[in-house]
């Protein structure tokens, strides 16, 4: 990283930029969350919903979902100084997922997105982030009118594996979604630590 500032000490302008993966399943609120936490205005690549893709989107549950994200969302959050999450959204229909490993390459973590409406829907990431080692968090949105689980409820409904952080929501909430990513942040920091040591033990 070349500093704009040649003559501040390399601790004060070095800066740390890590890459994040927000996925779940269609509708769960994967646009809002990123839209919600990025300082930047957020790249979208939304189109609107078209009848033929009536037979392959599920909307049970989504009925007044009108848009669907069709390549990935884009944003950007510092954390602390020195410290900025790159964001990205992928889509959350089947016929997307081949854009899933292209966007999974260099990240640090994801936030899997759950609706407990409709939780199987976050089996697929779930069962991705595991099976390629990369660390998550499940982050329930917790949507009006939905019932109300504990975090301990979701994590047992999904058969994570222990010590697989559960959190509670809002992904219209600026605050609530940073949250999110400082607890993904830690843990990915703790897993990636754990792993480094056994490599050299």
């Amino acid at each position: 990283m070349v500093s704009e500032f040649p003559d501040a000490p390399e601790a004060e302008t070095a800066a740390l930029a890590l890459k994040i993966l927000v996925a779940g399943g269609f509708g769960v609120g994967k646009t809002t969350l990123v839209g919600a936490v990025s300082e930047i205005r957020p790249l979208r690549t939304e189109e609107l919903l078209s009848e033929a893709g009536q037979l392959v989107d599920d909307t049970d549950g989504v009925d007044q979902k009108v848009t669907t994200t069709v390549a990935m969302d884009f944003g950007r959050i510092t954390i602390r100084s020195g410290l900025s999450l790159y964001l990205f959204g992928t889509p959350g229909q089947d016929r997307f997922w081949f854009l899933w490993d292209e966007l999974a390459q260099g990240a640090l973590g994801a936030v899997v997105l759950a609706d407990t409406r409709r939780l199987e829907d976050c089996f697929p990431a779930v069962d991705y982030f595991e099976h390629r080692h990369i660390p998550f968090v499940v982050a329930v949105n917790c949507f009006t009118g939905a019932r109300a689980y504990d975090a301990d409820d979701v994590a047992r409904a999904l058969d994570l594996d222990r010590g697989t952080p559960v959190v509670l929501c809002d992904a219209r909430d600026r605050d609530s979604g940073k949250e999110v990513l400082i607890r993904l942040v830690e843990y990915a920091g703790r897993m990636h630590t754990a792993r480094l040591l056994d490599s050299v033990s």
